[in-house]
């Protein structure tokens, strides 16, 4: 189905549009209420989706011209202007629906799903014309179980003949319903596709013509030839389905069925084709796996979208510099009221309530300076500018799964008040993947880890502040979050600190009289060295020099290690230490290591374990048969020792980083 939407907030664009489509929606998009207006004439929309305050033309006066010009497609009203008058002022002009910014995505989907189903029939998600499928939730088109695959357009007329079986479409109509406004092709364009579309069919074994031509008409979808046998089927499956809701204690009104042929649930329609059956669990599924990848793309939006803040931030700043001269610079004032307008919507489609909330009442602030003194005004810009900078901040902690993907060396908390030290320190971690936050006291520092567990700490023991004291901290933190690894970061070098520290659960103590790049050189090492303390390796090898050579080299690294020589308690071992890393021998008593990876890979729990194999073996049919078990990794024996620990060290980070991630 075809949306228009209309709005001039780029990144509330981006984010509605990319999750519509991710629910096969096409939207079309247009920033000028005007321009719009003249598209929704033209162009047969299923929907139209806009804002009120827009460019050329507002969205209360578009929707109450597009009545009056007699177009009936629902409208639906997205704003930041949430008040009782601009509500009744939209439905009045004619809108079917009003939704205010900030908007939750999912329910705004949900609204839009509403008002396509009213007045319409609800139909199917799967289209059948006899061996023909096509799934408008996965969008796979199948003949007698064998994919098409066909083109964006070849696909949207296949879907569009389907859903109408009587109607005939001109090129004409068709090239309304399928290509875009801001596609200019011929009619020619349309034969071109069908011809294409009956081909593919035809290659799939369809042996008659699903597309029929009406001379002088169109074209509109042949009609299947089991019309009875397929009534007869759909019967048999209503009488089927009935009998189950009463053996299911409830009747068929409460199962939500209608008497007769037609049902309105989707799913319920199919069984009348005997395609479905009635259980809903793969319709939620589906459901779930859309929702997952509109919040996916919400996440990397917010990535982008931060970039922009500054700017926005910096202008609101400008203003409240300003607002005391004695003749304000107007056209600054409404760029920034427009800008505050329109973070106060994006900030909301971002969950970022509250961020949204503040920008609304800069909005309102800066609308009264007219009339409000400028000193008062002056005052509470500066105070909401403070309140929003500190929300925008906390919000840039919450990793998402690209931030994550992108940032491999983990995030760092410096905790100190020497505010040039810390900011050489920040570039330099930054140049090596860090994900930097800095706390100036100890109050700010406490706050940050409410909100979220850093990956490392460097912790200042002293603070210009004498009430604060950075020992008093680090015993928090040992008692209350063990696991995070904390270094301190200190210019006093008393022997007495150092044993204190280190009583309390430091991991390192360095001087201030460092440079920046030893100091995160020193935090890579801490960080690396605590999540190697964390993993645990299971080494299976009848030989036990090699056991313990291996035990010789990965000890250093504080690794739980354990070896096992009979390949027999294999398994039994495997339950109990449920190691990170799998590393085998080939050749052993008993069980091979490949019959040992066969076993792993085949088993639910286990098969997605990581599994290195050290052999002396090197011809390539071995080494096919390793990977062939399911092996991640292969290591020649007599092996190098440095190049071992790589190996195992790189397999490690990524097994933590993917947990990370999930």
């Amino acid at each position: 189905m075809k949306i228009l939407l209309i709005e001039d907030d780029e990144f509330t664009t981006s984010i509605v549009v990319a999750a519509l489509t991710n629910y096969n929606y096409q939207v079309e998009t247009i920033n000028d209420g005007q321009i719009g207006l003249e598209l929704a004439k033209k162009v047969d929309y299923d929907l139209l989706l806009l804002d009120v305050s827009l460019l050329g033309l507002d969205g209360i006066t578009l929707c109450r011209q597009i009545r009056f010009a007699g177009y009936q497609m629902p409208i639906l009203i997205l704003t930041g202007k949430d008040s009782t008058s601009m509500r009744v002022m939209g439905l009045e002009a004619g809108a079917d629906d009003y939704v205010a910014k900030p908007f939750d995505l999912l329910e705004l989907i949900a609204r839009i799903k509403a008002l396509l189903r009213r007045g319409k029939e609800i139909l199917p998600t799967v289209l059948i014309w006899e061996n023909l499928q096509l799934n408008t939730n996965t969008k796979e088109v199948t003949y007698t179980d064998k994919h098409l695959h066909l083109t964006p357009k070849e696909y949207g007329l296949l879907e569009l003949f389907l859903r109408s079986p009587q109607r005939i479409y001109s090129r004409r109509a068709l090239l309304d319903k399928i290509w875009s406004s801001l596609e200019f092709p011929s009619e020619e364009a349309v034969t071109t596709q069908i011809k294409g579309l009956r081909q593919k069919l035809k290659v799939a074994g369809m042996n008659v013509d699903l597309i029929e031509t009406v001379y002088g008409l169109g074209y509109r979808l042949k009609e299947e030839q089991d019309k009875s046998i397929k009534r007869q089927r759909g019967k048999r499956n209503r009488e089927q389905y009935n009998l189950r809701i009463s053996l299911s204690g409830r009747t068929a009104e409460e199962k939500g069925v209608w008497e007769g042929d037609y049902y309105p649930n989707s799913n319920l329609q199919l069984l009348e084709d005997g395609v479905l059956d009635p259980s809903r669990g793969t319709e939620l599924t589906q459901k779930q796996q859309a929702e997952a990848k509109v919040m996916a793309v919400v996440a990397n939006m917010w990535e982008e979208f931060k970039q922009t803040l500054g700017e926005q931030i910096k202008l609101f700043e400008q203003v409240q510099a300003h607002l005391s001269d004695a003749t304000p610079n107007l056209s600054l004032l409404k760029q920034a009221t427009a800008q505050a307008h329109r973070l106060a919507g994006s900030l909301g489609c971002y969950s970022l309530l509250e961020g949204s909330k503040i920008a609304r009442e800069i909005e309102r602030l800066l609308e009264e300076s007219q009339t409000t003194p400028k000193q008062n005004v002056t005052l509470q810009l500066g105070e909401l500018i403070k309140s929003l900078k500190k929300i925008v901040r906390q919000q840039s902690l919450m990793p998402t799964a690209s931030s994550l993907s992108r940032v491999s060396s983990g995030w760092l908390l410096i905790i100190d008040d020497d505010a040039i030290l810390t900011e050489r320190v920040e570039l330099e971690a930054k140049t090596h993947g860090f994900q930097v936050e800095i706390a100036a006291n100890l109050k700010t520092a406490r706050s940050i880890l409410v909100i979220y567990s850093p990956d490392v700490i460097l912790l200042d023991l002293s603070f210009s502040d004498p009430q604060e004291n950075g020992l008093k901290l680090l015993a928090e933190l040992n008692q209350s979050q063990p696991d995070i690894p904390v270094l301190v970061f200190t210019s006093c070098n008393q022997l007495s600190k150092r044993v204190e520290a280190v009583s309390l659960g430091a991991c390192g103590f360095l001087s201030k009289t460092m440079s920046a790049s030893e100091v995160i050189s020193v935090v890579k090492t801490a960080l690396k060295q605590h999540h190697m303390a964390e993993a645990k390796i299971l080494v299976v090898d009848d030989d036990s020099l090699v056991l313990n050579r291996v035990t010789a080299l990965l000890s250093p690294w504080g690794i739980q290690l354990t070896t096992l020589q009979d390949s027999q308690r294999f398994w039994d071992v495997l339950e109990y230490t449920v190691p990170d890393l799998l590393i085998l021998d080939i050749e052993m008593p008993d069980f091979s290591g490949i019959e040992l990876c066969q076993a792993v890979r085949n088993d639910p729990r286990w098969n997605q374990l990581s599994v290195l194999f050290l052999s002396v073996h090197s011809d390539t049919e071995i080494v096919h048969k390793v990977y062939a078990a399911g092996a991640d990794d292969y290591v020649k024996k007599p092996f190098v020792e440095s190049e071992l620990i790589v190996r195992i060290l790189n397999r490690l980070e990524r097994i933590r980083l993917k947990e990370k991630v999930i």
